[in-house]
């Protein structure tokens, strides 16, 4: 049996799971935590990663292996490959005025967003790369004055796999290349002009691999795959197709469709990423998503399991009780200082059950939003497939459908960027033009009517926050 081995190195843990290459079987796995924050210390990621693969069980006996990560995130080496500052991960907003910047640079207004998108396929927002470029070289210049090339966190990874400090080894892949704000996928060339707007000069960046060329090999001889951001490595590995919109409920949500053109929406709402299989990947992206259950959970003092016993003991709409889940700022929309509210409160719904309902059902009308902004881009919806560690949760399952108007599959839990990035490894051992056809779990799917007051109520809540976010 040839083994192949996936990582997912997220914005909280490190996961690591090693595949049959050829059926996709699991043998075994590991996870590691990562530490909390918005900025961290990317020796923090390699510690977890060394964890996680000695829980797995070693790597000897794997013969390729690549590595999904959370996007976006700036990492800034110096001329010898050491690590100039902590990362600036994707939820880190303090560049929120930096992206506004650049916005104004190009023309401002609906002008400097339409160039924008023309240009890479998205607007520059305070997640992305070029944001917290502009910022750095702001803010922090005797640090900007170190810098000598610029990655992001799977990129990184993967070079430390490789066992080089050369800056000339750093690759990447289309997927997250496609989210730094500097590189088009339209073209699959990088924007230095763009790049150097931000940071006020040019910088070493990765090559940008193929969906299945090797980025090297490790010490001991295993290939490299060209990794890819968490986004497209879920796709990858839940087999999504073209027709096919995954909702991920994680750290993020994210709500994104595999096409086979390039989007480039100039109102920001749809980031036009790449895919890791050569497609495209368009993806709206919210902050907040599974922490929404976790900071519900907490106020009531309940666990996740009890916070959904009692979300499903509510009537649908929780009587009006509506909560508009901003609590880490927002990405979509664009209001990185906006905060969460509670509507409704009345005698009647304040219960511990109607708040429960009310938070399951703001973080899905949220997504919802993403959902319509795709759909008004061209995507199509024939299957829309739950995946992330919300999906795990039977009041999230059985509200989905109820709060997105449609039937809603869900994957049997798994490991979905590990597995996607463990399946482009075993690709990159087998080559070819599609990457091994590994059989799929067992999914289940949740139906219901759409309950059209949930969608109605919290977007009437939704504007008053935005109102007091824009004032």
């Amino acid at each position: 049996m040839t083994l192949v081995a996936g990582v997912d190195s997220s914005t909280q843990s490190c996961k690591v799971v090693i595949r049959d290459a050829e059926t996709g079987k699991l043998v075994r796995s590991g996870r590691a935590a990562h530490p909390d924050g918005t900025e961290v210390d990317p020796a923090a990621w390699w510690t977890a990663l060394q964890q996680a693969i000695a829980e797995a069980g070693g790597l000897d006996d794997v013969a390729a292996l690549a590595v999904g990560a959370q996007q976006h995130g700036m990492v800034c080496l110096d001329e010898a490959g050491q690590v100039v500052r902590p990362a600036l991960l994707w939820n880190d907003t303090r560049s929120a005025g930096a992206a506004a910047e650049l916005v104004e640079e190009l023309g401002g207004g609906e002008a400097g967003r339409r160039a924008w998108a023309d240009a890479v396929g998205s607007v520059p927002v305070a997640s992305f790369t070029v944001t917290k470029l502009r910022w750095l070289a702001r803010h922090e210049p005797e640090h900007a004055a170190r810098v000598a090339a610029v990655c992001l966190p799977h990129d990184w990874l993967t070079w430390r796999l490789g066992g080089s400090a050369d800056l000339d080894a750093l690759r990447t892949d289309r997927g997250d290349a496609s989210g730094t704000g500097y590189w088009s996928p339209a073209t699959g060339q990088y924007r230095f002009d763009l790049l150097e707007r931000a940071f006020g000069r040019t910088l070493a960046v990765p090559a940008v691999l193929g969906p299945a060329e090797p980025a090297g090999q490790t010490p001991t001889g295993a290939s490299l795959g060209p990794g890819t951001g968490d986004n497209a490595a879920a796709a990858l590995g839940v087999g999504a197709r073209p027709g096919d919109v995954v909702v991920s409920i994680g750290t993020s949500g994210t709500v994104f469709s595999v096409a086979d053109a390039p989007a480039a929406d100039a109102s920001g709402t749809v980031a036009g990423f790449a895919d890791a299989t050569g497609r495209f990947l368009p993806l709206v992206c919210t902050l907040n998503a599974a922490r929404v259950l976790d900071a519900a959970a907490a106020m009531l003092g309940v666990s996740l399991d009890e916070l959904a016993r009692l979300a499903l003991s509510a009537p649908a709409g929780a009587d009006g009780l509506v909560m508009v889940p901003y609590l880490e700022g927002e990405r979509t929309p664009n209001r990185p200082l906006a905060t969460g509210a509670v509507h409704g409160l009345t005698l009647r719904t304040a219960t511990p059950a109607h708040l429960a309902r009310a938070a399951v059902e703001g973080m899905l009308c949220a997504l919802a939003d993403g959902l319509d902004a795709l759909l008004a881009h061209g995507a199509t919806a024939n299957r829309i497939i739950l995946v992330g560690g919300g999906a795990r949760s039977e009041a999230v399952r059985r509200i989905a459908p109820e709060v997105f108007g449609c039937p809603v599959l869900v994957p049997e839990p798994g490991e979905y960027v590990a597995d996607g990035a463990a399946r482009q490894a075993a690709w990159v051992l087998a080559g070819g033009e599609q990457p091994p056809a590994w059989s799929a779990g067992q999914s289940q799917e949740y139906g219901a009517a759409g309950v059209p007051r949930i969608r109605e109520q919290y977007a009437a809540a939704r504007e008053l926050i935005l109102e007091r976010a824009a004032g």
